[in-house]
């Protein structure tokens, strides 16, 4: 890498690192460390990748801390960020390279949110860069004609691979690799032979804990996450809704070029094998989850499109490296100094208000118990009001509820769902293993009497006891309504 992206790369570590060490840990965090008590070949939610990295790092340096869970995440970001860059220099040059890293590092969901936190994005981000960087080598796409190098075939079935494994998503950029052989005249004889194959059943093997997992455990992770493009709702303009979350998370003026090039790469078709590659990669996570949208009664995530956003950085790269005129230049280069201090002031004012209440009375301007400081500081003030509670373990009504509770504990005590969603506190903390054990039962969301009246048959006896408060220096946060159940008799159904 030349010295300019270095800077580029380093000052996003930099600003990174500081994020992972001064701000708590985010609900889905919270979940995955509090949720993942050993290595499996699978999980829940998503495949093992961010899982095992998470797990990794907390058996190397002993500790749970933010900036340990997220330490390989981070590390990940500096690899996807050299891998972004060798894919743009082989398919175009050193400036188009040096932009498309700079746009990687200045987007909020790409920089900071699967730079930085522990989710299964991060991990899936860097095996399709690697992989679609092995598949221009062994298809011979590059700025300047190049051979074919057959020998990469298999370096690409293997990083398709590690891709399944970090999030279900990654076959739809896979579905278009396999799109973009078939429809470019130059891919199509590779077909013919065998390693292309090779490489999908490597892919396919890689993959196979999962699909083992799954089996031995009813197919749950399966049925959840297809069940989400499952519903009889019409939101007609649910598309125009979610591309304009995708522009928010990835900036305005980053998503507008890139949805821009992409049509164009579409309509140029496979003349131009460089571009026609990357849509084809591209296009159905940009376009699938919009579609669905329209009818699914599961509300899409904005960032589940942005593996397609991702593999659209070259394009997006060589576009703002070709700005010739000098107004344009200094259009480009205050747009990127612009992003860069708005994502570093961002950063910064989270990490300041997390960590010190650099804001006063930022709680105040919320509902009690809607503040977003909840979301974003570890709950530790709980932890010793648990610890002194006679029960062995604590019970959740949601999972992000328990995500937050089991975090703060560090396992001091087993912390389970009792619901119709306990996602993988359902396999790793069952209900049933804790019959005959007291438990605190955390009774929100809801009516506490209501709760009261549910459970009570489940317990030998059940009565309420003295809230705990989340607080957030010296503020209470969150006030959990609690009750004391002793000797868990049967477990409540879903």
């Amino acid at each position: 890498m030349t010295r300019p992206v270095i800077y580029v790369v380093l000052a996003a570590l930099a600003l990174r690192l500081m994020l992972a060490g001064f701000t708590g840990l985010g609900i889905d965090e919270s979940y995955m460390v509090a949720a993942s008590h050993q290595f499996a070949a699978s999980y829940f939610d998503h495949p093992l990748a961010s899982w095992w990295l998470e797990l990794a790092s907390r058996a190397v340096f002993g500790s749970e801390a933010p900036i340990v869970v997220r330490l390989p995440f981070v590390l990940l970001s500096v690899l996807s960020s050299a891998l972004i860059y060798a894919l743009t220099l082989r398919l175009y040059d050193r400036q188009a390279a040096f932009w498309a890293v700079v746009a990687y590092s200045i987007s909020p969901v790409f920089s900071l949110a699967f730079g930085c936190w522990v989710l299964p994005d991060g991990p899936l981000d860097c095996a399709l860069l690697a992989a679609t960087y092995a598949l221009s080598r062994a298809l011979g796409i590059a700025e300047q004609p190049a051979k074919a190098e057959p020998g990469w075939w298999l370096a690409a079935g293997l990083f398709a691979g590690l891709a399944l494994l970090s999030k279900y998503s990654a076959a739809l950029v896979l579905a278009g690799a396999l799109a973009a052989l078939l429809t470019d005249p130059a891919s199509r004889p590779h077909l013919k032979r065998w390693r292309p194959w090779a490489a999908g059943l490597l892919a396919v093997v890689l993959f196979t804990p999962v699909v083992v997992w799954n089996a031995q455990h009813g197919w749950q992770s399966f049925g959840y996450q297809s069940g989400r493009a499952a519903g009889l709702r019409l939101h007609i303009l649910a598309p125009l809704t979610i591309f304009g979350g995708e522009a928010l998370f990835l900036l305005p003026w980053i998503w507008l070029p890139m949805v821009w090039l992409l049509l164009s790469a579409l309509r140029r078709g496979p003349t131009d094998r460089r571009s026609w590659l990357l849509a084809m990669l591209a296009v159905l996570p940009v376009v699938l989850f919009s579609v669905v949208g329209i009818w699914s009664s599961t509300r899409i995530l904005y960032h589940w499109a942005t593996p397609g956003y991702l593999l659209l950085l070259p394009l997006l790269g060589n576009w703002a490296a070709n700005w010739q005129q000098d107004w344009r230049r200094e259009l480009r280069n205050y747009a990127a100094m612009f992003s860069a201090t708005l994502l570093a002031t961002a950063a910064c004012l989270m990490a300041a208000e997390t960590s010190f209440g650099f804001l006063p009375n930022l709680d105040l301007m919320f509902p009690p118990g809607k503040s977003p400081l909840l979301q974003v500081v570890d709950w530790n003030s709980v932890r010793a009001d648990i610890a002194a509670r006679p029960v062995q373990a604590v019970a959740a009504l949601r999972w992000y509820d328990a995500g937050k509770i089991g975090y703060a504990l560090h396992g001091a005590k087993p912390v389970t769902v009792f619901g119709p969603e306990p996602h993988e506190f359902g396999i790793s903390t069952p209900p049933a293993s804790l019959l005959g054990k007291n438990i605190l039962l955390l009774a929100m969301p809801g009516d506490e009497s209501a709760i009261l009246r549910q459970y009570t048959p489940y317990f030998k006896s059940l009565t309420p006891a003295p809230s705990i408060n989340v607080t957030f220096h010296g503020a209470v946060l969150l006030i959990i309504p609690v009750l004391m159940g002793t000797d868990l008799l049967a477990v409540p159904p879903n």
